[in-house]
């Protein structure tokens, strides 16, 4: 019983598989694989066959000319081609010749290696030629060389001051113009400055009523002259410096000196007045190098810091010329640097005349 209960079962699902369609397209696979797998085999035999061929002929078509395409080339790229080929160009020897900065020789890079570019005759073409020596030339006639221009000359009359020379605030500058006189100034100038021109001579009404007038520098001009009153009428002048001149007496001075400076001029002691500087008791430099002095000129004020005399013709010294005899208990500290050297002088006869100072002359003492 139980047997043919499992019969009936087993029909029935068999039966149920059949109708099913998966199973029905997997008999139609299995059938078309087992029908067809002969003609697969001889189509694989031919595809091998086809590849044999396909080689030869791959051998054949290799050795066949490829095609001539020919297509437009843009412009820009003939550009870039013409100018590579303009890069390769090799550089031509070019000939420098002497006097363009050159040494007349050829210059390139095959110079060396190409013949007949070197002349063989060593001369080279002479300087301001512009061609060798034999050359016919351009046949142009060479201009002349022009002259180096004069300076002109300046017409200094009635020109304004502060148009010729250089005024900054109370300073006027006027050095180096070829002024032979002194120009007229501003009333209110306080240092003027006129070194290294061709004045020879002061006047009196050069500086007159200039009030403030401080300091007044002549420096190495062609001065012979100068009037007696050029200076006295300037109540504020401190400094003079009139050196490197031609001056053989030195001009009156007010009593407001600081400074003054003669030197490298033909002043003799007669040319200076006398007690010049006694009265001078600001002075505080006295300098009259390289001059014609015979003596020192006494007396000198007791606030004079610095006296300069060298290489005059000073020959001797009183003992009081710095001293004073009668008071034993004097003594001049400021005065201490007094230059005597070059003076046919001997210090050490006058021992007593340096007792006040702070220092000894300087000089022969033999």
């Amino acid at each position: 019983m139980r047997m043919l209960v499992r019969l009936v079962l087993g029909l029935i699902v068999l039966k149920a598989a059949v109708a099913n369609p998966r199973f029905s397209r997997q008999v139609d696979l299995d059938t078309y694989d087992s029908a067809n797998y002969d003609e697969d085999l001889n189509h694989l035999h031919l595809e091998n066959h086809d590849i044999d061929d396909y080689e030869d002929s791959v051998i054949e078509i290799g050795t066949l000319t490829p095609p001539d395409y020919s297509y437009p080339v843009p412009e820009a790229s003939l550009e870039e081609e013409a100018l590579e080929e303009e890069e390769e160009v090799p550089l031509k020897p070019q000939f420098i010749p002497q006097g363009s900065d050159g040494s007349g020789v050829l210059m390139g890079p095959d110079t060396q290696k190409e013949e007949g570019l070197i002349p063989t005759s060593p001369t080279t073409p002479q300087e301001g030629t512009g061609g060798f020596e034999g050359s016919t030339g351009s046949g142009l006639p060479e201009p002349d060389k022009p002259d180096e221009p004069e300076e002109p000359e300046v017409d200094r009359q009635g020109m304004p001051t502060c148009l010729l020379c250089t005024c900054l605030g109370g300073s006027v500058y006027c050095d180096d113009l070829k002024l032979d006189s002194v120009p007229p100034l501003p009333k209110d100038t306080t240092h003027f400055y006129a070194r290294y021109n061709r004045i020879t001579k002061i006047n009196k009404s050069d500086f007159a009523f200039m009030n403030k007038l401080k300091r007044i520098d002549l420096t190495a001009n062609e001065i012979t002259s100068i009037d007696d009153k050029a200076f006295t009428g300037l109540p504020e002048l401190g400094e003079l410096v009139i050196r490197e001149n031609l001056i053989s007496q030195l001009p009156a001075l007010p009593e407001t000196m600081t400074l003054i400076d003669a030197s490298h001029n033909s002043i003799s002691s007669r040319g200076i007045h006398k007690e010049a500087f006694k009265d001078m008791t600001s002075l505080l430099y006295l300098y009259l190098t390289d001059n014609s002095i015979d003596y020192i000129p006494v007396p000198l004020p007791d606030s004079l810091r610095s006296l300069h005399l060298q290489r005059n013709n000073i020959q001797m010294m009183h003992e009081d010329t710095f001293c004073n005899l009668k008071d034993f208990n004097y003594i001049r500290n400021a005065l201490e640097d007094i230059r005597l050297d070059g003076n046919p002088i001997n210090l050490s006869r006058t021992p007593q005349a340096y007792i006040c100072l702070p220092r000894i002359p300087i000089g022969d003492l033999i």
